[in-house]
């Protein structure tokens, strides 16, 4: 019976320790929770204050802390490291509130994030500064990047889209509330394709218009017609639908003058007019002429883009332009434009110089990341903002199908406007399946 009872006990156990070793590489947020997070807790309530010191976050004690440890307490003075506020355990990591002493910044403890990592044996370490004096260390127990998983909850606005997964698991969202203008850049199999389409899947859901200019003869936008008011296929329709915005944004300019406000979501809600969105999807085309006689009508059209990116926030018309490359070199008023969009995500480029235009006015310390990502990681890229602010991010996969079904299934919420009435596409047919009923009649075979 005893013999049994240990054959028992050692099958019990290997097969524990095989269901650990499958969980590791095919259910990571299982193996973190079981194994990663008590590890990684114990780890770092141990070498919490050895970590600190030799990571050079500890500061010399005030005099009236040194006076009371060398006479009263009768011991050694020691350097005071960040005080722990708080310590939570995520699906994906562990998150570390501290309170900064005197003599440290968030900028001290960010520049430490390689040594803290490597020290507590976690996969990364971002840090975010919550308040004034309080920095979180949050921190992921695997690659999270690897095989995304959108969090359950996510909290967003009116005008926000969660678009992306964080490299710390938070959700990237797009928040044209706080940043009306965005940019997306990135070289061919990039995954750039994947974020317009999962932003487009998200905005289709909301109460917004939705503007595409898509010079490419329409071929990435035109299976969105059911949802999209309006939509340019080339350069002379661009024009002229641009020539349509800059008015409706001078008519809601009138609007707003007329109730005394100086934003859009200060109007009363039965008079307010509908957001608008406008989707570039490849700005390059815009720059780009044939022959000199064309050159004027490009002039215009790049003027009146420049204009709604100046002006067009608060009356509710956002540019969120996508492209390979966008730089001077592009022509006049390319400089200009970019100074406007204030979201920035770029993807894997071809050259520094381009990870430089999305990236190295608002945060250089992120172009090195937008550089270093790898050609077999797809929807991979670096968000910044204006703050200086930047963080990797990873889009779920989404197929082009996927989001053309989802515009048809909103294609209810497309607001009816009679200035855009003139360049609303025709919706596709419907895709056929393999319970579509034959049109061809049927014979039947015979000798």
């Amino acid at each position: 019976m005893s013999d049994l009872t240990a054959v028992l006990e050692a099958t019990g156990a290997l097969a524990g320790v095989g269901g650990l070793g499958y969980a590791k590489g095919h259910a990571p947020r299982v193996y973190w929770s079981l194994v990663g997070l008590p590890v990684a807790v114990g780890r770092f309530t141990v070498t919490y204050r050895s970590t600190m010191d030799v990571c050079g976050l500890t500061v010399q004690p005030s005099r009236l802390r040194a006076f009371m440890a060398r006479n009263v307490a009768r011991r050694e003075v020691q350097p005071v490291p960040p005080k722990v506020r708080r310590v939570r355990g995520t699906s994906t990591g562990l998150w570390v509130s501290l309170r900064l002493p005197a003599g440290l910044e968030p900028a001290d403890v960010a520049a430490a994030s390689q040594r803290l990592r490597h020290a507590w044996g976690v996969h990364s370490v971002s840090v975010v500064e919550t308040k004034p004096g309080v920095v979180e260390l949050r921190m992921t127990g695997y690659d999270v990047l690897k095989r995304v998983r959108m969090p359950r909850r996510i909290k967003a606005g009116s005008m926000a889209v969660p678009v992306a997964l964080r490299e710390d698991g938070t959700a990237f969202v797009r928040d044209y509330r706080k940043a009306p203008h965005g940019l997306t850049l990135g070289a061919n199999q990039s995954g750039k394709s994947m974020y317009q389409r999962n932003l487009i899947k998200g905005l289709a859901k909301l109460p917004v218009g939705l503007v595409g200019i898509d010079c490419k003869r329409g071929v990435e936008q035109s299976s969105y017609a059911p949802r999209l008011s309006a939509l340019a296929t080339t350069s002379e329709e661009a024009g002229a639908l641009l020539d349509v915005l800059v008015t409706e944004m001078e008519d809601r300019f009138d609007l707003l003058a007329e109730y005394g406000v100086s934003d859009l979501w200060d109007l009363p809600d039965e008079v307010r007019p509908v957001p608008l969105v406008v989707l570039v999807d490849e700005i390059a085309e815009l720059f780009f002429i044939t022959s000199k006689k064309d050159e004027p009508a490009r002039d215009r059209s790049v003027m009146q883009l420049v204009r709604l990116g100046q002006m067009s926030r608060a009356i509710g018309i956002f540019l969120e332009v996508c492209g390979q490359r966008f730089g001077s070199d592009l022509g006049k008023g390319a400089t200009a434009l970019r100074a406007q969009l204030t979201g920035r995500v770029v993807h894997r480029v071809n050259d520094k110089q381009t990870a430089e235009m999305g990236l190295g006015d608002i945060a250089p310390d992120a172009v090195f990341a937008a550089t270093s990502i790898q050609a077999d990681r797809p929807g991979v890229a670096v968000a910044g903002d204006t703050s200086g602010g930047w963080s990797r991010i990873r889009t779920p996969e989404t197929s082009p199908a996927e989001a053309a079904a989802v515009c048809r299934e909103f294609a209810h919420l497309t607001p009816s406007l009679p200035a855009l009435a003139p360049f609303r596409p025709a919706s596709p047919a419907e895709p056929i399946t393999d319970d579509a009923p034959s049109l061809i009649k049927p014979r039947p075979v015979t000798d």
